[in-house]
């Protein structure tokens, strides 16, 4: 039987995920007990593939701009908060980082604002930051006029909580931007946001016109079913923020504002 170039590339990324299960960086939470903490929750190589596969409520087209909106399942189930929207002002974020140092969005007016959902435990995280676009691109985009903050929006007891925990994860991935902490999950759940990484661009007036994946290639093999500009090639890696970025920076509309996320889902509370 001939293989195809497709098939070989399901292989790889089949082989990926399995990778990232066995090597013990799951999606699984951790539960406190009352005796002591127990292990992370082995997941399985299918719940993995939900992760990455199971997109939002949103919808997009492969060449043109989606409409849709979509929005955290936990904030509509709960009634109080309505997810962000794209063209809309963007949710306040006021958070403090795992160094102490208060964050507030609103002092930002003026700046193009990279959000990034951050779980230092998660494998897609993990690949992003260890081999991924995201392993130096904050230190390349970050400028006077451009500010990258990740968000964990972990409970306390969950997968990768914690003050000690993320500054570990910023040694270990050498992130030269801050990390701050949404423990009640206030600020996550006003954007939206599903997985982690779980990406959101806001511009300079406060308006958020990006929300969705880094890019299309789930544990760094590229998704030829996920969203592409017009131009791209199959089989082309597609840097999903970049592209939002050099689209504010010469004046354009963001040619693909809404695009799936992918990866573990965030650790909230409920």
């Amino acid at each position: 039987m001939t293989m195809t170039r497709a098939s070989w590339q399901g292989i790889g990324f089949g082989l990926l995920l399995w990778a990232a299960v066995v090597g013990g960086a799951g999606c699984g939470e951790k539960q406190a007990a009352p005796a002591a903490e127990a292990p992370a929750a082995e997941v399985t190589a299918a719940e993995v593939k939900k992760a990455e596969t199971t997109p939002s409520t949103s919808t997009s087209t492969s060449t043109s701009t989606s409409t849709s909106t979509s929005t955290s399942a936990n904030a509509v189930a709960a009634g109080a908060i309505v997810a962000a929207e794209i063209g809309k002002d963007a949710p306040a974020v006021v958070l403090t980082d795992i160094d102490g140092k208060a964050h507030d969005l609103a002092a930002l007016k003026g700046k193009t604002v990279v959000l990034e959902w951050f779980n230092p435990e998660c494998p897609f995280v993990r690949a992003a930051h260890g081999e991924g676009l995201l392993k130096d691109m904050a230190k390349h985009v970050q400028s006077p006029d451009v500010v990258w903050l990740s968000i964990n929006s972990g409970a306390p007891g969950k997968q990768g909580h914690g003050v000690e925990r993320n500054r570990e994860g910023k040694t270990q991935f050498a992130m030269a931007n801050p990390i701050l902490l949404d423990e009640s999950g206030k600020v996550g759940h006003s954007y939206g946001a599903l997985k982690t990484p779980h990406m959101f661009v806001i511009d300079a007036s406060g308006k958020l016109v990006y929300r969705g994946g880094i890019d299309n290639a789930p544990m760094n093999v590229v998704d030829d079913a996920r969203p592409r500009p017009e131009g791209s090639k199959p089989g082309e890696r597609v840097n999903y923020v970049d592209t939002a970025l050099q689209d504010l920076k010469a004046g354009k509309p963001v040619r693909l504002p809404d695009t799936p996320p992918y990866g573990c889902s965030v650790k909230y509370s409920s």
